[in-house]
C-alpha cells in the first residue's frame, strides 16, 4: 500500500508512464526512484554483490559490451520488483518503453591531487568565530577532510548553519531547573523529574516537519484522516516517553479511582477536564515544569518519529478485525491485550472475533512492554487512548500548520490518538483519529504530557 503514494507500478499505472514528481518525493528530494521507468546505471551486471566495490564506485567488467545494470521498477512491474533492492540487466543497445535514466555529478567536492595539507585551524580562530556569533554575525564554515577542528559554540548563544536544505542550530542543552537528572541514549536526549519517590522520564522531540495523515489506499484509513498536509514545527519539545502512570497520578492526585489497578499500569477512566486538573496541581509541584497535553499534531509528530507508515515500525497489513501482525511487537490492542493478562477484574474478551492470540479477559497492561518507537517514546500506540489539547474538526481543512493547537469553544468534544487495548487493528495506527466530549470517562482512555516552550 506504500507504493501508491510514491510510485507508478502495474497496480495503478494504467498502462502507461506518468509525469514525472506527480507522486510524493524521498527524504532527500529524489522523485520516481521507484517506479514509473526502470533507469540505468553504469555497472556491469553479476549475479550478486560478491567482491562488489565498497567505495560507491561503478562495478566493471572486462567486456564493454557486458549486460548492464538497471534500477528501480517501472509502470509494468508488479509490487514486488518495484523496491530499493530489486535489480535488473539488459543487453547495453536494448530499448524499452519502460526504461529511463537519470544523471548524476559525481566529482564535485572532490580533493585535488597534490594538494598541500591545510594549514590547522586552532582555537584563536574557533574563538573568533564564537565572537562573532555573539554579535550575530555570519560565520562561514569550510568543511575539509584535512582539517579536524573543533568548533567552540559559543557559551550562551547558539549557533546557525544554513545550508541549501535546512537551518541547522548547535546549542547546549543544559540541565533544565526542573529536572533531577539528563542524558542522551541511542533513541536522544532524555530528562526526568522526580515527584514522591515516582520518576518520570521524558524525550525531547526536535524541531522537524512531517507530513501529517493518511494517504489513499492505507489499510483501515478513514477519510477524516485527510488531506494530508505538511506540519512544520520550528520549535521542540518534551514528551512523558510513557502515558501517565497510575503511580504517578496518585502521588499528585492522592486517589486511585481505576479499574484496572497497578502502579506501572496507564491511568484510565481520566476525562479530558481531569487531565487539566492534574496539569495545574503538578505544574504548582514543581515550578517551572510547566506541562500540558501536546496538540494533535505534536502527538502524530512524536508517535511517528520520522516514519511514514501506518505503524512506526513499518506498514501494516491487517489479516482481521483483531489481527495485524505488525502492531503485536509495539502495541497492546484487542489481537493481544488478553495474552497472559494476570488481574481478577479484566473485560470479557471471550468473543471477540480474529484475535490475534486467544484470550477470555483483557485490559490495560504495564507500560513498557511492548517495543518503544525511534525517539524512545513507549505505548504511543495501543494499550489506552491519549487525549491532546485540540477541540475536534471532522477533517483536516483549515487546520495549522505550524503544530499548534487548533483549538475551538472551551465545551468542544477533544480529540484522542493511539489506540486502546479494547480496540481492533484498523483504530490502532499513527493517523487515526477520534474524539469524546471533554467531561466523559472511559476505561481506554489514558493521557501523556508535554513540555512545549523548551
Amino acid at each position: 500500500m506504500a507504493l501508491e503514494s510514491i510510485a507508478w507500478y502495474s497496480g495503478n499505472s494504467n498502462g502507461q508512464t506518468h509525469p514525472v514528481g506527480e507522486k510524493q518525493p524521498n527524504p532527500w528530494g529524489l522523485y520516481d526512484m521507484l517506479g514509473n521507468v526502470d533507469e540505468w546505471v553504469q555497472d556491469q551486471w553479476r549475479d550478486n554483490y560478491r567482491d562488489a566495490p565498497s567505495d560507491g564506485t561503478p562495478r566493471k567488467g572486462l567486456e564493454a559490451a557486458a549486460e548492464r545494470v538497471s534500477r528501480g521498477g517501472s509502470w509494468i512491474y508488479d509490487a514486488r520488483n518495484v523496491r530499493a533492492a530489486v535489480r535488473g540487466w539488459y543487453e547495453p543497445g536494448h530499448r524499452d518503453d519502460d526504461l529511463g535514466f537519470r544523471c548524476a555529478r559525481v566529482h564535485a567536492g572532490q580533493a585535488s591531487q597534490g594538494a598541500k595539507p591545510a594549514r590547522p585551524r586552532g582555537a584563536a580562530q574557533s574563538e573568533t568565530a564564537a565572537r562573532k556569533a555573539g554579535r550575530g554575525e555570519a560565520i562561514a564554515l569550510h568543511p575539509s577532510e584535512r582539517s579536524k577542528s573543533i568548533a567552540i559554540v559559543p557559551g550562551e548563544e547558539s549557533l546557525l548553519i544554513r545550508t541549501d536544505r535546512e537551518i541547522l542550530t548547535l546549542q547546549r542543552s543544559p540541565r533544565p531547573s526542573w529536572g533531577s537528572a539528563m542524558g542522551r541514549d541511542g533513541f536522544g536526549l532524555w530528562s526526568e523529574f522526580e515527584l514522591g519517590g515516582v520518576v518520570q522520564r521524558m524525550r525531547w522531540c526536535p524541531p522537524g516537519k512531517f507530513t501529517m495523515g493518511s494517504p489513499w489506499g492505507e489499510p483501515g484509513r478513514y477519510g477524516n484522516e485527510g488531506p494530508q498536509h505538511e506540519v512544520v514545527l520550528s520549535k521542540g519539545f518534551w514528551l512523558f516517553d510513557t502515558p501517565v502512570t497510575q503511580a504517578l497520578w496518585e502521588v499528585v492526585m492522592g486517589v486511585n479511582p481505576l479499574r484496572f489497578k497497578s502502579p506501572d499500569r496507564p491511568v484510565e477512566k481520566v476525562s479530558w477536564e481531569d487531565c487539566q486538573e492534574f496539569l495545574a496541581r503538578l505544574n504548582e509541584r514543581i515550578p517551572g515544569l510547566e506541562l500540558r497535553l501536546p496538540s494533535e499534531a505534536q502527538w502524530e509528530y512524536a508517535c511517528r518519529a520520522g516514519t511514514q507508515t501506518a505503524l512506526y515500525n513499518g506498514p501494516m497489513e491487517i489479516l482481521g478485525g483483531n489481527n495485524a501482525l505488525g502492531l503485536d511487537a509495539i502495541a497492546w490492542y484487542g489481537g493481544n491485550s488478553g495474552e497472559g493478562f494476570e488481574l481478577d477484574d479484566g473485560y470479557d474478551s471471550s468473543d471477540w472475533p480474529e484475535k490475534q492470540y486467544p484470550h477470555k479477559k483483557a485490559g490495560t497492561r504495564p507500560v513498557k512492554l511492548k517495543g518503544p518507537n525511534g525517539w524512545g517514546l513507549y505505548d504511543m500506540l495501543g494499550n489506552v487512548w491519549e487525549w491532546t489539547q485540540d477541540s475536534w474538526h471532522e477533517n483536516y481543512e483549515g487546520a495549522p500548520v505550524n503544530g499548534s493547537p487548533w483549538e475551538g469553544d472551551s465545551d468542544a468534544v477533544r480529540v484522542f490518538r493511539g489506540g486502546s487495548w479494547f480496540h481492533n487493528a484498523r483504530f490502532v495506527r499513527a493517523a487515526y483519529r477520534d474524539w469524546y466530549e471533554p467531561g466523559s470517562l472511559d476505561d481506554i482512555l489514558g493521557f501523556r504530557c508535554a513540555r512545549v516552550h523548551a
